[in-house]
């Protein structure tokens, strides 16, 4: 075969790979938009108010976590109806002392490894009280006050699993900006979109609540390093169980403010992505010759999808090639570009146009060279636990309301 027949049959791969991505995304964000399924955040509040246990794994979080305790004791739920549990890993004794002043439990671990999982598994293991529902957050992490009843209002509906709306937290420098238009977009897309067609929401790590019993007995059997929301959400829909988003019931998450850190967390997402897409891919054609299409849906079609720097980066370089082959097909990269900013433009909300957004985009090439870089760093970061550093004690996003303190 001739090398100019080798090039072609190349750009025809890499162009049907790209399309069917950019399709796939364009596709979940207009169902965002169009579409609606009955919204179980919107419920009026139940009469019946479920236990629920708020468990938050926390390493080294000695700058925030008193910050992040005092927000959840501060939910419009009784008292004696939740309980926050601090999973304390690596933490300074005096830091210790003063969440155990706080009406709150605290859960001292230790590990060779730490690990996220481990905290959890650890926490199930020692807890001896009886729940319903069990909330995972993240150590950065506030609620909006009235999140645990929104929680408590779609478990009454008939929900086993849902995941709440994770927003900034801070929106202080251009990284973070990037960071939450990089959320807005993954909550229309992988959450609001796929649930709009009929299907389980995808989990985001923090904000998700379980049924108690279901989620202790799942993550029992779990014991990823990265990505463990990913195998937990699998083995949930796994058992036939819908995770339902709950778009109004907001979860305040600190964003990433420098390149460092960006490249960190980064670094860990994407190797999760393309792992557990390997390690589940031929699992979930079982479950889609099955019916369960949910399964099939975060297992292959979430993870095989390309990251969304990646297609800033190739797109480009596709239409480039493609004039070279032919002004039809410098064209049709030209569309898939339009199309593609067509799919992110639906998810980032009205409220975010402004003149920082503006500025952060100056900032996008680098985000997107950080981003690609991680493709070489796959393998060490799903061995290794990678901490990202917390510094935020307050909600500093004007686009949503602050959390109500007492």
């Amino acid at each position: 075969m001739h090398l100019d027949k080798i090039i072609y049959w190349f750009f025809l791969v890499v162009f049907a790979y790209c399309a069917g991505s950019v399709g796939y995304l364009l596709l979940l964000s207009l169902s965002g938009r169009l579409f609606s399924r009955k919204r179980l955040d919107r419920l009026p509040p139940d009469a019946r108010k479920r236990r629920i246990a708020v468990l938050v794994p926390a390493y080294k979080e000695d700058g925030i976590i008193l910050s992040t305790a005092r927000n959840l004791l501060q939910q419009d739920y009784p008292a004696d109806q939740y309980r926050v549990y601090i999973l304390a890993d690596s933490f300074q004794p005096e830091t210790i002392e003063a969440l155990r002043a706080l009406p709150l439990t605290v859960l001292e671990v230790a590990f060779e490894k730490s690990t996220k999982t481990k905290s959890l598994n650890e926490a199930f293991r020692r807890i001896t009280e009886s729940w319903d529902i069990a909330l995972i957050c993240d150590a950065d992490n506030m609620l909006a006050p009235d999140f645990l009843q929104r929680i408590n209002a779609a478990f009454g509906a008939g929900a086993r699993a849902v995941q709440g709306c994770r927003v900034a937290k801070n929106l202080d420098t251009s990284f973070a900006v990037l960071d939450a238009c990089s959320e807005a977009v993954n909550n229309h897309i992988f959450r609001k979109g796929t649930y709009a067609l009929g299907l389980s929401s995808a989990v985001i790590g923090s904000g998700m609540a379980f049924e108690y019993d279901r989620v202790r007995r799942i993550l029992g059997e779990i014991s990823a390093v990265g990505g463990f929301d990913k195998i937990l959400q699998l083995a949930v829909v796994g058992e036939g169980v819908r995770i339902h988003y709950l778009e109004d019931a907001l979860v305040f998450d600190e964003k990433v403010d420098n390149p460092h850190a960006f490249e960190q967390q980064r670094k860990r997402w994407v190797s999760s992505q393309f792992i557990y897409l390997r390690r589940f891919f031929g699992p979930a054609f079982l479950k889609l010759f099955r019916g369960n299409l949910s399964y099939f849906n975060l297992a292959v079609a979430n993870n095989l999808v390309l990251p969304r720097a990646f297609l800033f980066a190739l797109l480009p370089l596709l239409t480039i090639a493609g004039f070279f082959i032919s002004l039809d097909w410098g064209l049709a990269g030209a569309g898939l570009i339009f199309l593609y900013g067509c799919a992110l433009l639906l998810g980032i909300p009205r409220s975010m146009f402004n003149r920082n957004l503006g500025i952060a985009v100056l900032r996008l090439p680098k985000a997107i060279a950080i981003m690609v870089g991680t493709i070489f760093h796959i393998r060490k970061s799903n061995k290794t636990f990678i901490h990202t550093v917390h510094t935020k004690t307050e909600v500093s996003n004007s686009l949503f309301k602050e959390p109500a303190k007492k």
